[in-house]
């Protein structure tokens, strides 16, 4: 069972940092049909998609049915099992672990606060880069401006602490040129902001 299994089987829960913060997960997002704000990042997929912790997979699914390749990568079964419900391929990994067609990528998704995956937001998006092919992307979902760069602890639901970051709509470009990537473009819609990385 993952930290984030609670939400992935539908009950609200939050997001505990270790500052005394407590942020809402949005699992009925998570669980619906991808909405308008997703429509940004599935727009600018044009060919083969990793979806990083694909959580329940309405991303992956919603590729698919536009008959984009697509896979996605988690390190929950639970989510796996979701996402092939939906009809979305998706493999059971740690997404620093080894995933097929590194390399190959033409668009590697990090959305839903996946950029804090590993707590070290230019390790994960340097890992992202490595997956892509020289003309790739990295479409990336951040906090709206305000607070910057943070590596934090974080735990759901009471459980085990483990390492997390946030990346704003202001913070983003810095840390992506720490990773050999640049802002395409960047955008708001909804209250969500999106980014697409491409290399510099």
């Amino acid at each position: 069972m993952t930290a984030f299994d609670v939400g992935l089987g539908g009950s609200e829960c939050r997001l505990e940092l270790d500052g005394g913060d407590h942020v809402p997960l949005p699992v009925d997002r998570w669980h619906e049909d991808a909405n308008d704000a997703d429509h940004v990042l599935l727009d600018a997929c044009h060919g083969p998609t990793i979806d990083l912790g694909c959580g329940p997979g309405r991303l992956v699914a919603a590729l698919v049915r536009r008959g984009v390749v697509a896979l996605g990568v988690d390190n929950s079964p639970l989510a796996v099992a979701l996402t092939r419900t939906r009809g979305g391929p998706a493999l059971h990994r740690d997404v620093f672990g080894r995933l097929p067609g590194a390399g190959r990528w033409a668009h590697v998704l990090l959305a839903d606060g996946n950029i804090g995956i590993g707590g070290d937001p230019v390790v994960l998006l340097r890992r992202a880069r490595g997956l892509l092919h020289r003309r790739g992307s990295v479409l990336v979902e951040v906090e709206p401006p305000g607070c910057g760069l943070r590596r934090e602890r974080a735990r759901v639901g009471g459980g085990a602490w483990f390492d997390w970051a946030r990346v704003d709509a202001r913070a983003i470009t810095p840390t992506a040129a720490r990773a050999g990537l640049k802002p395409r473009w960047l955008v708001e819609r909804d209250g969500r902001w999106f980014a697409e990385l491409v290399r510099s």
